[in-house]
């Protein structure tokens, strides 16, 4: 395989500013290579990417990042998660393995076959996974060695109703789910996401959890996270329709987050 262009980019915020936009779905982009591998006639994928791309979510990061106090820092993934899907763990430790949905998916929302049977994920990861993870890494150090601390907020977006995919998907879904982890989601993170989008927040329902690069996974508190999981009904049309005027509230809502966070 010839050598790809960058399939993310890193979008610089403020010296002092320890926050990252975190937009690893929000793309619909797939390499005629890797589209190949894909088993879905051309109508069914765009189907597909309808209902799993997590559409206008770049557009909101930068709409907020223009809005806030202190400019955030984003790193925007411009290929599909149809792709790789750099949120999840490459191992065994990924339970959405267990509906064809790992770090390579081999299955739809609807649980249909995506990729064949046979499909070896490791080229992908290679080529994609594991250099995204990298900058993702590097991106983070860089907060850490010029605030002393590293904030990632994943801006991710999620169906009004349950897909089959959904592990979790018979409990609430509001407005804004806000997804935590026990060890990187510090409670004043919280708060002030709440405060930020008001009465619409619920907390790790219909997802849970929050994105952190392995090599600071668990081990290192000056890395927080929280993601923030935006219901689509509320700033779009359904599935993979045109953006609405809820889509300018919700930046202006990202941005009160980012600029509350404490430089």
């Amino acid at each position: 395989m010839s050598r790809p262009a960058p399939s993310f980019e890193l979008l610089p915020g403020a010296d002092d500013s320890p926050v990252i936009l975190h937009v690893p779905h929000s793309a619909r982009e797939i390499p005629a290579d890797v589209r190949a591998g894909i088993v879905l006639d051309d109508e069914a994928l765009e189907r597909e990417l309808d209902h799993i791309v997590d559409a206008h979510t770049a557009h909101i990061a930068a709409r907020a990042a223009a809005l806030a106090g202190t400019a955030p820092w984003r790193f925007v993934n411009r290929l599909s998660r149809l792709v790789v899907d750099p949120e999840r763990f490459p191992d065994e430790r990924e339970e959405m393995l267990a509906v064809g949905m790992g770090a390579v998916y081999t299955r739809t929302t609807h649980k249909d076959v995506l990729r064949a049977v046979d499909h070896d994920p490791e080229p992908l990861i290679e080529r994609y996974f594991r250099p995204y993870a990298r900058a993702m890494t590097d991106a983070v150090a860089e907060r850490l060695a010029a605030t002393g601390r590293a904030v990632i907020v994943d801006v991710h977006s999620y169906p009004a109703e349950p897909l089959p995919y959904e592990l979790h998907g018979a409990g609430p879904r509001p407005p804004v789910c806000l997804g935590t982890d026990a060890f990187h989601t510090p409670p004043e993170l919280v708060a002030a996401a709440r405060r930020a989008f008001g009465d619409d927040v619920g907390l790790d329902s219909p997802f849970s959890g929050a994105y952190v690069p392995l090599e600071y996974y668990g081990t290192d508190p000056r890395v927080s996270a929280l993601m923030v999981e935006i219901r689509r009904d509320t700033y779009m049309t359904e599935p993979g329709g045109p953006a609405g005027a809820g889509l300018e509230r919700l930046a202006e809502s990202l941005a009160t987050l980012v600029t509350a966070v404490p430089r």
